[in-house]
């Protein structure tokens, strides 16, 4: 995802040119103003009126919404390199993103609209975008990617899932569960691809010799087996085989990190965060399994935040930095406000963790006001992106 050698016309505006440009301008945007809302209605201010609880809100808007937004954003510049064709851009991409948009509102305001209407206007954004990548993929025979799509029509299966339940029973916990299953498992098979090839391009560069082993039989059983955790967790989130599989998974996640030789490029911001955020998989994975065995231990609202704004929170904006950086040219490197992202959102992650531990209004004002700092300097930092 680093070279855009087919401008898409001059006659397009510079934000509908890439998907990456208005879908990572979008995701952050929303990121920043979701958890403001969030925190004012936790303070009991009626901003928005959803037809469920508003924390049910606000994991449906961060995990269908915000990194539904970052997924678009990595395919549609990702599918124009795999197929070798124009990416798609203008009235088509500004489709796409109205349709998002609509989704939000829709969310936001279903407490006035029928739960038919509301499914229909959110579900219309993943359902044209399986359709536009799967067209671009047919049309040059590549089948191999349609695992990929397979993954976003889980994550759309997950998101119908949610509203269906949460009209049926008021909150929608399986569905969240599969929803973010899908994702940490597309975290899991991507990441295992983008993480060593980066980190061995960079090693290259400066003359490092222990590179990251190559994808062998290790990353397979790693990516069954943490698959096969989170579909068990899935389904019974409490029970004994859920709890030793996700264990499992996260020594194996690990191992898998291990050999990819992060301690070699921590002195690069840029490829170093791929490696600090895959590393919240096997934390997650392994706090869940204790959280299982020890509630009290270990909150389960504590190991599901280390998977949610941990791996998936630092993933999508290490992501979101270095394509943003790679496709408009300049140096792939973490300056200081890039840096100043990473921290934030890091101290983020971290304040949450200590709040499940240890309840206190303080630390969860903290938290949120990080997450958005980080969010609002990735605005500031990419701003450009709209324009130029």
């Amino acid at each position: 995802m680093e070279t855009d050698s087919r401008p898409a016309g001059s006659d397009v505006p510079v934000i509908l040119q890439r998907g990456f440009r208005v879908f990572f301008l979008g995701a952050a945007v929303w990121a920043a103003l979701a958890m403001a809302v969030y925190m004012a209605s936790l303070s009991g201010l009626q901003v928005i009126a959803p037809s469920f609880s508003i924390i049910d809100w606000h994991v449906h808007e961060f995990l269908f919404g915000y990194t539904g937004a970052v997924i678009a954003g990595f395919l549609l510049t990702a599918v124009p390199n795999w197929t070798r064709r124009p990416p798609i851009a203008g009235l088509r991409l500004l489709f796409l993103f109205a349709l998002w948009v609509a989704g939000r509102l829709a969310i936001a305001w279903s407490g006035y609209l029928g739960a038919d209407v509301v499914a229909a206007v959110d579900l219309a954004f993943p359902a044209f975008l399986i359709v536009f990548i799967a067209r671009e993929l047919i049309a040059v025979g590549n089948y191999r990617n349609f695992r990929v799509l397979a993954l976003l029509a889980l994550f759309m299966a997950a998101d119908a899932a949610f509203l269906y339940e949460a009209a049926l029973a008021g909150t929608g916990a399986y569905a969240v569960r599969a929803g973010l299953a899908v994702v940490l498992t597309l975290i899991i098979l991507i990441g295992g691809r983008i993480i060593p090839a980066f980190t061995r391009n960079w090693m290259a560069q400066h003359h490092e010799t222990a590179l990251p082993e190559p994808f062998g039989r290790y990353d397979g059983l790693t990516i069954g087996v943490s698959a096969l955790a989170l579909a068990l967790w899935t389904i019974m989130p409490y029970g004994a085989p859920a709890a030793w599989t996700l264990a499992l998974a996260g020594l194996l996640n690990i191992g898998r990190l291990a050999r990819w030789h992060g301690r070699h490029v921590l002195s690069e911001g840029l490829v170093a965060i791929l490696h600090i955020a895959y590393a919240f998989i096997p934390l997650g994975l392994l706090a869940m399994a204790l959280s299982i065995y020890d509630f009290f231990l270990m909150p389960a609202g504590a190991a599901t935040h280390l998977l949610t704004a941990g791996s998936i929170g630092m993933m999508t904006m290490a992501v979101m930095t270095r394509a943003s950086l790679g496709h408009t040219g300049q140096k792939l490197h973490a300056d200081r406000t890039i840096l100043a992202i990473y921290l934030s959102l890091a101290a983020s992650v971290f304040t949450r963790f200590a709040y499940a531990l240890e309840p206190g209004y303080a630390l969860l004002m903290a938290s949120a006001g990080l997450w958005i700092l980080a969010f609002v300097l990735f605005v500031v930092r990419f701003g450009f992106m709209a324009r130029r």
